[in-house]
């Protein structure tokens, strides 16, 4: 599949995902989030797949915000279902079965690190920077960045950099739990393959029902999300990787998981 906005490569089990606006920073609109819903439409049904890279094309920016020139004629209806399109697609990659490394190099600010935030983990380039400045152009951030943000970092360091508009570095995102790992530039993509390679080894009804219950369990009181973990678990033991698994730490070899 071909898109005008996006580049999707497909090798050992990992799909890679690049944002190409590099002239636009890989800015977002309307265009780019129908091209990555479909584009994840197509991941999620593929069973080939077993891990997502998202990143951007370029050196400057991972996705340097939402396309600002477009968003500046629309009225309050259009403004809504913007937002909710693009809300839509966060949650979508949040949702997508498979795991998600962004591999942030350069800017992600507001949508884009909306963007980052919607991922199941966060690789940043030294010169990675972040930020949610939206309150500089009046308005909020519309893609869930007020939740999901504060549901990372805490709400009191969430508010600080909503409020404030601030731009942080790649080791101050590292610090407040924001990114997971700081590598160099030249080594982020290759860092992300290879975190990518190590999950794609693991039994994967495992590593999917994982992202599954965090993501499930986080919306639970604690009692309901142990027994939902419980529940999980005892579903693994229907699984020929579950056999495979403990059968190959027994024989002491590598396991050969089939993904079912």
């Amino acid at each position: 599949m071909e898109f005008r906005n996006l580049l999707l490569e497909v090798s050992a089990g990992v799909a890679q995902v690049t944002l190409n606006r590099p002239k636009a920073l890989n800015a977002l609109n309307e265009e780019v989030f129908s091209e990555l819903s479909s584009c994840l439409d197509t991941i999620g049904q593929d069973s080939s797949v077993r891990v997502v890279i998202l990143t951007g094309a370029g050196e400057k920016a991972f996705v340097a915000g939402a396309d600002i020139a477009f968003m500046q004629g629309l009225s309050a209806l259009e403004a809504r279902r913007f937002s909710l399109m693009g809300q839509e697609v966060m949650n979508r990659i949040e949702q997508l079965p498979q795991p998600v490394i962004a591999a942030v190099g350069g800017f992600a600010l507001g949508g884009g690190c909306e963007l980052a935030l919607a991922c199941d983990i966060r690789l940043a380039s030294e010169n990675a920077r972040f930020g949610q400045p939206e309150v500089n152009l009046g308005v909020i951030p519309g893609f869930a960045g007020t939740q999901r943000l504060a549901r990372l970092v805490g709400s009191g360091k969430a508010k600080e950099l909503l409020l404030t508009g601030d731009m942080i570095d790649a080791r101050e995102a590292h610090r407040i739990g924001l990114v997971n790992r700081v590598v160099d530039r030249a080594e982020l993509l290759a860092a992300a393959q290879e975190m990518a390679a190590k999950i794609a080894a693991k039994g994967q009804v495992a590593v999917r029902l994982c992202k599954e219950a965090v993501n499930n369990g986080l919306e639970m009181d604690l009692d309901r999300a142990c027994r939902y973990e419980a529940d999980l678990f005892a579903l693994c033991f229907a699984t020929a990787d579950q056999k495979e698994g403990m059968a190959a730490f027994i024989e002491k070899r590598g396991a050969n998981f089939i993904g079912r």
